[in-house]
């Protein structure tokens, strides 16, 4: 238990105000669930309303370790994976699992796991976190570690350019006196923001090419390839995508720190397997930004005294279940599809190498919204290596969303020809009846819930 959360945990008197709080946050999650609705924060947003202190004196009483996630991308998985390890150690976890990542959304999970009473009852905290909201949170929530997964350039009408983003961790970061960063090696983005931060800090990479890499475009967009110190432009022995890879700056000297924790022997077949720290591991998820999102989980383990434990983490890893839309599966009559959330353009190049990582034939639907919370501007999309998907893999490609045909005519920009569907629901429901039974579906953040929704439904009726 680290010195703060002894501190922190108190026997004291619950106020009466708290006790309304967690108890109204109960309730409106009840009538939520009653809708159909989940991983909202609106539950959060009561209890912050009766009792501005409530996230504080819950956050206060985690007995153990409080983990923050950030990053533009992985953020989900990583903040899940880590939690189904601590829960299959027996420990009792905090954790806004759906992703409601904002102030509101982690009031709520605290709230949801108090007692009727006010009190929690919580070894660990696992907590995704927005970037933007990460000042804010910090205030209320003081986390041990933080896990940064990268920075890449994602929502420029909401985050602004990425430095101002980087500013605003930053000062998040610094709230928190005694916190420990958990930092990708491969990212000199990352790297930057904890060397400037002043704090400690624990990196994790990938130290030998990879195929991803070997078979990415040079022309791919990296968002940090200029050096943050000096400005030159970084030199890379190899590079596996972005601005990932193993860098140092020819001019003043910063460069790659060298990894505790690193994956090497990486294979893409019928999922991934390679070595983490040596051990062997596997798992049915694909893409090379999956290794990345474990080797993250296994340094946060091994920083907090969990490590040495690599038959049970392989146990958690056969048994965990993507969550809502990051590489989920389903299997709808003969057809096996795979939903996954593309909202940036590293992630996006991300989910067409793991694409193209399954050679068999395939149906590809792309649905992009510009809601407030997907990001209004989507002149992102042209910084997408879209030209990549001309495989013979790919059987069709039907566009979908608010902005399908923006998608359409970035499609034919590289000579790819595809169909618009009205809806994605539509799109979805006539490449099950009359596609190859191999669909995947990419979708930007609200395009998520009603494909998401609808693919639930469908499995359920068969």
């Amino acid at each position: 238990m680290s010195k703060r959360a002894e501190t922190q945990h108190k026997s004291a008197p619950v106020s009466l105000r708290n006790i309304l709080a967690v108890d109204a946050a109960k309730a409106v999650h009840a009538a939520e669930h009653l809708l159909g609705r989940q991983g909202t924060a609106l539950p959060g947003k009561a209890a912050l309303t009766i009792a501005p202190s409530v996230l504080q004196d819950l956050a206060g009483q985690v007995r153990k370790t409080t983990f923050a996630v950030c990053g533009t991308n992985g953020k989900t998985t990583v903040n899940n994976l880590l939690c189904a390890f601590l829960e299959a150690e027996g420990h009792t976890v905090v954790c806004n699992r759906l992703g409601a990542n904002m102030l509101n959304g982690i009031a709520a999970a605290f709230a949801e796991a108090a007692d009727h009473t006010g009190r929690l009852e919580a070894a660990y905290a696992c907590l995704e976190v927005d970037e933007a909201s990460a000042l804010r949170v910090f205030a209320y929530v003081r986390p041990d570690y933080l896990i940064l997964t990268n920075l890449f350039r994602d929502q420029l009408d909401r985050y602004g350019e990425i430095d101002l983003m980087m500013e605003k961790l930053e000062a998040a970061i610094r709230q928190v006196p005694d916190l420990k960063l958990i930092i990708n090696a491969d990212d000199p983005l990352s790297v930057y923001l904890a060397q400037k931060s002043g704090h400690p800090y624990c990196c994790y990479g990938i130290s030998e090419p990879t195929q991803d890499g070997e078979q990415t475009h040079a022309k791919e967009v990296r968002e940090g390839r200029f050096c943050k110190y000096c400005g030159a432009l970084l030199a890379y022995e190899f590079y596996h995508y972005s601005q990932m890879g193993v860098w140092r700056c020819p001019q003043c000297g910063f460069s790659r720190p060298d990894p505790v924790h690193t994956a090497a022997g990486i294979l893409h077949e019928n999922g991934l397997t390679f070595y983490a720290d040596g051990q062997p591991v596997r798992t049915g998820m694909q893409g090379l930004y999956t290794v990345y999102n474990i080797l993250a989980v296994i340094s946060a383990l091994a920083e907090d005294g969990h490590g040495g434990k690599e038959e049970l983490f392989q146990t958690v890893l056969d048994r965990y279940q993507p969550q809502f839309g990051r590489s989920e599966r389903f299997r709808i009559g003969r057809s096996c599809v795979l939903l996954n959330l593309a909202k940036n353009p590293a992630g996006f190049n991300q989910n067409i190498a793991a694409v193209l990582e399954d050679r068999s034939p395939k149906d590809l639907i792309i649905a992009i919204n510009d809601n407030e919370q997907d990001g209004t501007d989507v002149s992102w999309l042209w910084d997408v290596d879209f030209d990549r998907m001309r495989d013979e893999s790919i059987r069709s490609v039907t566009v979908s969303g608010i902005r399908a045909l923006d998608m359409q005519l970035r499609l034919k920009y590289v000579e790819i020809p595809s169909l618009v569907s009205e809806n994605t629901e539509e799109a979805i429901a006539r490449k099950l009846e009359d596609g190859c039974g191999n669909l995947y579906v990419l979708v930007n953040y609200t395009a998520l819930f009603a494909a998401h929704r609808y693919l639930k439904k469908k499995e359920e009726e068969v």
